[in-house]
């Protein structure tokens, strides 16, 4: 089964997807945010082309577990999808996913000028990978 993860920021939706075994996964794009009920629509939209089976929204948490704002904004985003899809789409911490991808891209000798802009497939990469193991 596929599973997908967004990584929803105020600007933009870092989404990536797992292979058909849920087991690896792979950065799939960028989605630039409009509003949220126009960015739950495209990724509703590649959760029918990809024929994914559940998808994986990162929340931000504070040190004692509960949503910070922008873990509420991704919460209400989740709703919005959940309104769309008919498969389930579940909450997963996203604790430093962004600063795990901006080190991977250091480790695989990126250079500092192509390292500049967004990291949000990659922190999405990361959501995932994160999730898939957790359940493997």
């Amino acid at each position: 089964m596929r599973v997908l993860a967004v990584d929803h920021g105020e600007k933009r939706l870092g989404v990536a997807i797992s292979d058909p075994t849920g087991v690896i996964a792979n950065p799939l794009t960028v989605i630039r945010h409009v509003r949220r009920a126009e960015d739950a629509a495209r990724v509703a939209a590649i959760v029918r082309e990809r024929d994914v089976g559940l998808v994986v929204v990162g929340q931000s948490l504070d040190d004692e577990g509960n949503p910070t704002p922008a873990g509420r904004s991704a919460a209400r985003f989740a709703e919005a999808l959940r309104a769309l899809v008919d498969v389930p789409v579940v909450m997963w911490d996203e604790a430093f996913s962004t600063q795990i991808a901006r080190r991977a891209r250091i480790e695989m000798g990126v250079r500092r000028a192509k390292r500049a802009g967004h990291l949000d497939d990659l922190a999405a990469t990361v959501i995932l990978q994160s999730y898939l193991d957790a359940h493997a």
